[in-house]
């Protein structure tokens, strides 16, 4: 690591934000120099828990940090974000980047011009599984993915966590942004096809990517399902992949002379949140080029912009 600890402080620490202000608090080469949430008393809770101020505003929180990971509604993480660059902040900004793409391009010129560290938390790529799957499935053909979720809980006074977006954006971005990082090719063709069932917008989607390489990706989302699944199914030249996110475990099947065998895959299991902000610091402390810059999620909100706006019209005709 490098001999300088970097100040870092979390903006917004509800349930994810705690998680951030959680490891912040015990990672080497950083120190938790502050919080920030407009919910004073969680704010004061919270840095009493991890031994750090809780700051009365972003400015006051700004003036105590080099680096600070941005987890409040999505809504408002381009004020936030932008308001931070602007002060030369280096910045790790929940998933998806910003609301619309527009904003997502111009915090990406703002980092740009202000010469800051922008990475987007894209928490799959730090998923023990991704490191195998980057290897192994360098020419994908086919690519499946389910990502299902149960309903959140209501909130007073608040939408349910993550439904201020729809499914697109709140979970199957993550695949999205994955499988543009495997093919590496433009899109061809987009099929999507989503119904809002439980709130006011997409809760069940699924998407049909074409690439011009060949590759096919087909992508399920749901977030009012009885169970958990995040699984990935890769399908290359001479062998089959299945990974599950959640499990951190894995199996590769290739044809033998004896018909198909299948092999588990070696995994070292690890927490990829505690791998996101490792990597951050790090990229900060070198000023180094994340794994998921503000650029790569550029490129999935548009995608999934593009796919909202399909099924949408679905929805109308």
């Amino acid at each position: 690591m490098h001999d300088k600890k970097i100040r870092v402080g979390v903006a917004g620490v509800g349930s994810l934000g705690i998680n951030h202000a959680r490891i912040y608090a015990e990672l080497p080469g950083c120190e938790l120099a502050g919080i920030f949430d407009t919910d004073v008393k969680r704010a004061g809770e919270v840095a009493a828990q991890y031994g750090t101020t809780a700051c009365a505003s972003l400015d006051e929180l700004s003036a105590r940090v080099d680096a600070a990971s941005i987890v409040v509604p999505t809504h408002l993480h381009f004020d936030v974000a932008s308001q931070l660059i602007r002060q030369g902040k280096h910045l790790l900004v929940e998933k998806p980047i910003t609301s619309t793409t527009s904003e997502a391009e111009e915090l990406v010129r703002l980092a740009d011009e202000h010469k800051v560290v922008l990475q987007v938390g894209h928490i799959e790529r730090f998923n023990p599984v991704m490191e195998y799957l980057e290897k192994a499935a360098r020419h994908p053909k086919f690519i499946e993915a389910h990502r299902l979720a149960p309903f959140p809980p209501p909130r007073e006074g608040m939408h349910p966590r993550g439904t201020e977006v729809n499914v697109v954006l709140d979970l199957m971005i993550h695949d999205i942004e994955v499988i543009l990082h495997l093919v590496r090719s433009p899109v061809k063709e987009v099929r999507a096809v989503g119904v809002p069932v439980l709130s006011g917008s997409e809760d069940i989607a699924n998407v049909r990517l074409e690439f011009e390489n060949g590759c096919v990706a087909n992508i399920t989302a749901s977030r009012i399902s009885p169970e958990r699944m995040r699984k990935i199914r890769v399908f290359v030249e001479d062998a089959y992949i299945s990974l599950d996110y959640q499990k951190q475990a894995g199996e590769v099947f290739r044809k033998t002379a004896q018909g198909i065998a299948g092999e588990d895959v070696p995994i070292q299991k690890g927490e990829p949140l505690a791998n996101e902000l490792r990597s951050f610091v790090e990229c900060v402390a070198t000023q180094g080029t994340p794994k998921v810059s503000g650029v790569h999620a550029a490129e999935a909100l548009k995608l999934a912009a593009h796919i909202t706006q399909l099924m949408r019209r679905r929805q109308q005709n």
